[in-house]
């Protein structure tokens, strides 16, 4: 999900407490256990925690996976998610695919509703989708509903709202031309940022849409009764959901928890049902039966911003970026299964053929290897640069217990790998987004999620001028293998662009990769039917029941 920002490294490992964050699509071994549901019906209410302030509900601008995961429960888009990743119907009842795979039709259900009582028509997919690709939204996610015929040219201020391929052909039928075809669309449009909005009612809260409870018009199985800015939010089932029959929870409650301790006593206490689990307490409950692990398309990684001149050099990158022990990082920071990177895509991507990108592409990184030329590397950097020692740099995170001791281990690898003392910023979440797209920063570290199960969602952010290029890189040679495999329809050579592309990526080395993230988490016995996905929204509260607990 693209950071999205996706997530900083606190709030990435929180937030599974409550969306399980990327998982494999299928139900966690956590959520498995069975319980007593012989007894009379009980309270079907459900205690989660959020990692941090949900950044914005504004399904054109968010841009992480705290509010791609509660846009999700509150909202539908035209397709669902299955427990396998594949696309079922949601307000769309069915669709058809042109021979050429151009053009979709999508035949909107009937009883699909707004929370306000109204019917969700196609009108206001068409209106949300224009909105997103309207260049006065500024949206970063816009590039990709690019792909939809015209969305790129309207976008970039060459085109209009009417050239662009989505056309409400009456109020149930939507048709979609796109500029190429795009294997995995029918799943794509279960991605926030394809949810329809209700034109006269954003409209009516303007620059505020989005940004409270009352701000927000919702079709889903929830809709969002509270919202108290970095502490809380309350969800309510949706009567006017048009599948409310297969919503079994009638409330869940969300609170900010950042520190992983105080989640892990809120647990204990019953003021939890769902937590995440980093470092020693994975040693603590790994033979719980609560406890359970869960699949990720995750990576993290260092930015470099070029607009500091440091970073403009290609050794002094690879420096940093050799200069820490992803593995060493993975078991220190995490200890859950997170494993050391080896190039840029994660572990499990699918190539497209049955197979792993990673494992065909191979190790980008050796990190052991190049450890021992770092401070080579950064010496002939600075040399290049005209500098004769390092500059005061300092380094972006958040600032969750898991941020700063991953903080603190970098900064203390670079200090005893390459001699040099960087400074540590740990800022608030929204704040580091923020700071991050206003490239206003020396390092940052990121994280990036899976938008979808493919390669593509991790490489196409680095072309010149991309949404979430926020380092500034360019390299055209990198540029025409994206755009290469964007419109090939041949599988096996879009994929070979996409290999190509990465080992470009890692050569050059604007973004250092540091890990491939795993999850391990504690479930309550009595929450059943969790779902998780590699793709925002990574879980799924429809399906959710409350059973054995009293």
């Amino acid at each position: 999900m693209k950071a999205k920002k996706w997530l900083g490294i606190g709030v990435a490992v929180t937030m599974l407490s409550s969306v399980a964050l990327v998982g494999c699509g299928s139900d966690d071994k956590a959520s498995t256990n069975t319980g007593d549901s012989t007894k009379a019906a009980e309270a079907q209410e459900i205690n989660l925690a959020l990692a941090d302030e949900i950044p914005s509900l504004d399904s054109s601008k968010a841009t992480d996976n705290i509010a791609f995961n509660m846009l999700g429960q509150v909202m539908e888009g035209l397709t669902r998610l299955d427990k396998s990743g594949k696309a079922v119907p949601g307000v769309a009842k069915d669709w058809k695919v042109s021979d050429d795979g151009l053009t979709y039709t999508f035949n909107l259900r009937d009883d699909s509703k707004w929370s306000d009582g109204t019917n969700v028509t196609a009108k206001d997919f068409e209106y949300a989708w224009k909105r997103t690709l309207d260049p006065k939204t500024a949206s970063q996610y816009a590039f990709m509903l690019a792909w939809v015929k015209g969305g790129d040219a309207y976008n970039q201020g060459k085109g209009t709202a009417d050239e662009v391929g989505v056309k409400a052909k009456d109020d149930k039928t939507l048709v979609v031309t796109l500029e190429h075809p795009v294997p995995f669309f029918a799943e794509q449009m279960s991605f926030p940022l394809f949810y329809p909005q209700k034109k006269e009612f954003v409209e009516s809260k303007a620059d505020k849409y989005g940004g409270d409870a009352d701000k927000v018009l919702f079709n889903g199985p929830f809709k969002m009764t509270s919202w108290v800015h970095e502490q809380s939010a309350t969800l309510e089932k949706n009567d006017n959901y048009w599948d409310k029959g297969s919503v079994k929870l009638t409330k869940a409650n969300y609170q900010v928890v950042k520190d992983s301790g105080a989640l892990e006593n809120l647990y204990q206490a019953g003021q939890l049902d769902r937590i995440a689990l980093v470092r020693d307490q994975i040693d603590r409950y790994k033979d719980s039966k609560e406890f359970g692990t869960v699949p990720e398309l995750t990576n993290g990684y260092f930015q470099y911003n070029e607009k500091n001149k440091l970073f403009t050099n290609a050794k002094v990158r690879k420096a940093l970026t050799y200069a820490v022990d992803g593995d060493q990082y993975a078991d220190i920071v995490y200890h859950n299964g997170t494993k050391g990177a080896t190039g840029f895509v994660p572990t499990g991507t699918s190539n497209g053929n049955g197979g792993d990108f990673r494992a065909d592409n191979g190790d980008l990184i050796k990190r052991k290897e190049n450890a021992a030329k770092a401070k080579d590397l950064l010496a002939e950097g600075l040399k290049e640069l005209g500098m004769t020692s390092f500059p005061a740099t300092k380094m972006l995170s958040d600032d969750g217990d898991v941020s700063k001791k991953a903080s603190e281990f970098i900064k203390e690898q670079w200090r005893q790998n390459l001699g040099i003392d960087v400074e540590v910023e740990n800022v608030p979440f929204k704040l580091r987004l923020k700071r991050t797209t206003d490239r206003d920063y020396d390092i940052v570290v990121s994280l990036w999620g899976a938008d979808y199960n493919d390669p593509m969602t991790f490489l196409d952010m680095w072309v010149t001028g991309g949404d979430f290029n926020e380092n500034g890189y360019s390299n055209a040679k990198y540029d025409d293998l994206i755009h290469s495999a964007q419109k090939e329809a041949d599988p096996k050579k879009r994929m070979q662009s996409m290999y190509d592309a990465e080992k470009i990526l890692m050569e050059d080395m604007p973004v250092g990769p540091i890990f491939f993230r795993a999850s391990a988490v504690l479930t309550k016995p009595y929450v059943k039917g969790w779902v998780t996905h590699v793709s925002a929204p990574s879980s799924d509260l429809k399906g959710v029941s409350i059973e054995g607990k009293n």
